[in-house]
């Protein structure tokens, strides 16, 4: 359907700007095979009334290129929720589209490719949670938000990388000394470090972020003078402790922007470090080779044939969706 997308000066015209902006993450000869896509996929986002949701794992084509409301996961579900579009096109991974899907059941949800799964989120089922509830009965459980419509439905409350701290102490100040948290163990665990609950927590965690060393950190900090060091939550403890920030993705550029450090390193997926640099030209940003592979399933080609065939289409069973979006609605009264 895609195999004749030319190089215009149309196009040419219409993405040079971008260009300019993606200089130092692409060579001319490469843009001019991405340009096109591009193009399209913006003319038939406005045709279908679509909107487009690129996470800061998305590659900077994607991200700057087409994506109309770009962060993370739970911030791109809210924004949609309040958008008047028809289509929403989910470029991250499939537990993120399930989630714009329970924000807005009455949209049309598409995500690029069906496949793009999160490692994080398969690590625990709907059953492996209700047997540790039964184990722990009566013990609330806060679920991350990285994790399918399934799972949520068996929780008491949702979290984010950037609000677990605080819905932790929300429940403790409810009279819970213990909390469960899932899946992920590394944000427990730094998560324990700061408060007095007692956490009991799933053993699952991100195949990017467990892969982060502290020794790492500190040949990065040997190689390179006066980096500033931010590490994502689901990185391990001995990673967070060698960091000058911890914070979720959307804390991190929020870090990049207000402090504007002559050098940083992003202990995330490699991804956002284009994306920070495209965005930040003054800043040497230091790459890592930590990379998603689930998240680079989606690409400028798949997202125009998702658009032209409106599928792959997002579809959770009603009851599930209505038992998951209670977590998610608690977890913002509480944070």
């Amino acid at each position: 359907m895609n195999a004749q997308l030319n190089y215009t000066q149309d196009i040419a015209k219409a993405t040079n700007k971008l260009f300019e902006k993606l200089s130092g993450q692409y060579k001319k000869e490469q843009w001019e095979t991405l340009a096109p896509y591009i193009y399209e996929i913006n003319k038939l986002k406005k045709e279908k009334n679509a909107v487009i949701l690129a996470h800061n794992y998305m590659t900077p084509d994607v991200f700057f290129g087409v994506g109309d409301v770009v962060g993370d996961s739970l911030g791109l579900a809210q924004v949609a929720a309040k958008s008047d579009a028809d289509i929403i096109i989910q470029c991250g991974v499939h537990f993120m589209a399930e989630t714009s899907k329970i924000l807005c059941p009455n949209k049309k949800v598409i995500i690029p490719d069906i496949n793009a799964g999160c490692s994080l989120a398969s690590s625990i089922t709907a059953e492996g949670l209700r047997a540790m509830k039964a184990k722990y009965p009566g013990i609330p459980v806060i679920t991350y938000v990285n994790t399918s419509a399934n799972v949520k439905a068996e929780s008491d409350v949702c979290c984010t990388s950037s609000n677990a701290l605080k819905i932790v102490n929300a429940l403790g100040k409810q009279g819970h000394d213990k909390v469960i948290m899932t899946p992920d163990k590394f944000l427990a665990q730094n998560v324990a470090a700061e408060t007095d609950v007692d956490i009991i927590y799933w053993d699952g965690a991100c195949e990017v972020h467990e892969r982060f060393t502290a020794e790492e950190v500190r040949n990065i900090r040997t190689s390179n003078n006066d980096v500033i060091v931010l590490a994502h939550p689901e990185c391990p403890p001995e990673v967070m402790a060698e960091a000058d920030f911890a914070g979720s993705t959307a804390q991190m550029d929020d870090y990049i922007k207000e402090h504007k450090p002559k050098k940083a390193v992003l202990m995330t997926e490699c991804s956002m470090s284009d994306n920070v640099a495209a965005a930040n030209p003054d800043i040497e940003m230091i790459k890592t080779s930590q990379m998603c592979p689930h998240m680079k399933l989606i690409t400028l080609p798949k997202i125009l044939k998702a658009l032209q065939t409106e599928n792959p289409e997002v579809i959770i069973d009603q009851e599930i969706s209505a038992r998951a979006k209670i977590p998610i609605e608690r977890m913002l009264e509480l944070s």
